[in-house]
């Protein structure tokens, strides 16, 4: 099964002219920028940091809704991306780090530092991961709408 990293979000006018944005499925995730392009990447940076947050205290994860009517999808960010994708499968998977680590044949502490949203990781490792749970990390562009 395949799975978007984007969550829909309200994008609105202030009475200042500032554009506002709210994640309907995600409280209190919200930002605002001083027009619709900054605030796309006040966006993305906000959702980034609201899912880094979730993973690093290990809740779940809320699945992305399809877009509403007047709602547009803003995606996750890259460098948070793959690790997201990585959390989600250990999950669905209910196996350990410790379990991970055992297959990938490396310590616990890689996985550990794997799944943190504050280290960085090399995309290999993270495919490697992927790939001994059985999924497959892709990338796709999109035009831009």
């Amino acid at each position: 099964m395949s799975r978007v990293f984007a969550y829909p979000a309200i994008f609105a006018r202030d009475s200042a002219g500032r554009t506002l944005v709210k994640f309907p499925g995600l409280p209190g995730a919200a930002t605002d920028g001083a027009d619709s392009m900054e605030a796309m990447e006040e966006a993305i940076d906000c959702l980034g940091s609201y899912l880094a947050v979730r993973m690093a205290r290990g809740e779940e994860i809320p699945t992305p809704s399809s877009p509403k009517t007047g709602q547009r999808m803003v995606p996750v960010p890259l460098w948070l991306a793959p690790k997201l994708a990585l959390y989600l499968a250990v999950r669905a998977k209910k196996i350990s780090n410790s379990e991970l680590a055992r297959r990938l044949g490396v310590r616990e502490t890689v996985v550990r530092r794997m799944l943190d949203p504050d280290h960085e990781t090399k995309a290999e490792k993270i495919q490697a991961a992927l790939s001994a749970l059985g999924k497959r990390l892709a990338v796709e562009v999109q035009d831009a709408a």
